[in-house]
């Protein structure tokens, strides 16, 4: 099912306008970040109303402009986001969540793809959240999961949204929460989250599914070790991928050696045992068995409370997160903060003060209010010396 073909199809457009035609010259390199903002500003927005009925009743387009607003930054389209959040949330909660992570070349978007197939099979109705590495010098993204998922993008029961993680914290995108939200208000019975594999940090999406799925694969050697163990303390489920071919030996040895290990870690909070097994995504092997082990575990946490108790601190975290990020917004969009913080950057790098003396200012002078004439102009003196 393919999301805001309208949005898309500007976006092309808006982007070949911008190629240099009739020379040998490349195409001129467009920042997405900077295009979705240009194609933002100069798309209409509907009424509030329009957006919730059309989210309620299913309609993909309009989901897709929704979660578009959601990621975006402008103020204007914020406001109108959480509006919509705000509508939607009595009417999410009742999906599955499930995260997916994974050493980079484990499978994640053929295993999803396979589990998707599995899942429209059963007439569920599935939604894939993925997640694409954003470059840390252009802030691009590749946006590439429905390429990969070129079957599962075709059937009617499935959405997939590719976003990007925009430098936040374990891979997930700074919305992921509140797509999932407008996802299951949609009627979205299952949502997977993919993150771009592991990083400095998983927690950001094991805080907002109810079963968290790690992917590893076999004959990979020690070297990942010092990557899985902390992200193996997580993990509801463990499974050992590609056991397929030649690879079915190693798979199985890497699963016992999985398994061993994982008895030496700290008992799981939800009291159920961490299952690990093997699968091949591109054979189908396991896929339905590693779905039920995914079920059992949940309908388990649900019979015990733990489920509404993981959610209800999910919830929590989401309202701490969200004040963080709206503090960081608000900082950097201050005006007096936009003028002053270049001043301020470029006498940490002269070392005329410390990092932590020019982090220490502007946030004194965030602080200080624009009538304080007295203490504004003592910050002017400070850093204009």
């Amino acid at each position: 099912m393919v999301e805001n073909e309208h949005f898309e199809n500007q976006q092309h457009e808006w982007e070949s306008a911008l190629q240099v035609t009739g020379t040998d010259q490349p195409a001129v390199q467009v920042n997405p970040k900077a295009l979705e903002r240009l194609m933002l500003s100069r798309q209409k927005l509907l009424p509030l109303k329009e957006y919730v009925d059309g989210i309620l009743a299913g309609d993909i387009t309009i989901l897709s402009k929704a979660i578009t607003l959601v990621e975006s930054s402008l103020p204007t389209h914020q406001k109108l986001a959480q509006e919509i959040i705000a509508e939607c949330i009595p009417y999410s909660g009742k999906a599955l969540r499930l995260g997916i992570t994974g050493v980079p070349g484990a499978g994640k978007s053929t295993f999803i793809e396979a589990l998707g197939m599995e899942l429209c099979r059963q007439n569920k109705r599935i939604a894939v959240l993925a997640i694409d590495p954003s470059s840390q010098r252009s802030k691009g993204s590749i946006l590439g999961d429905k390429t990969r998922m070129e079957e599962l993008s075709q059937q009617p029961n499935a959405y997939i949204r590719p976003s990007a993680s925009a430098g936040t914290l374990g891979g997930v995108a700074r919305k992921t929460r509140e797509a999932i939200i407008l996802c299951e208000a949609a009627g979205f019975d299952t949502i997977i989250v993919e993150t771009v594999g592991v990083g400095q940090s998983e927690t950001a999406v094991y805080s907002m599914v109810d079963y968290f799925l790690l992917l590893l694969i076999g004959g990979a050697g020690d070297e990942l070790q010092g990557i899985k163990r902390g992200i193996m303390e997580m993990a509801d489920g463990i499974v050992v991928n590609k056991a397929d071919g030649d690879n079915v030996n190693r798979a199985n040895r890497a699963a016992a050696e999985i398994r061993n290990a994982v008895h030496l870690f700290p008992p799981s909070e939800s009291g159920q045992e961490v299952k690990v097994t093997t699968c091949s995504a591109t054979t189908h092997f396991n896929v339905t068995e590693v779905w039920n082990m995914v079920l059992e575990h949940v309908e388990n946490i649900r019979k015990s409370g733990y489920l509404e108790e993981k959610r209800a601190r999910q919830d929590v975290q989401m309202m701490l997160d969200t004040i963080e990020s709206t503090l960081k917004a608000n900082f950097y969009e201050n005006d007096r903060i936009k003028e002053w913080l270049g001043i301020v950057e470029k006498n940490v790098e002269e070392k005329k003060i410390s990092a932590y003396e020019g982090a220490r200012r502007l946030l004194e002078f965030y602080e200080i209010p624009q009538s304080d004439t007295t203490r504004n102009e003592r910050f002017f003196e400070k850093n204009t010396q």
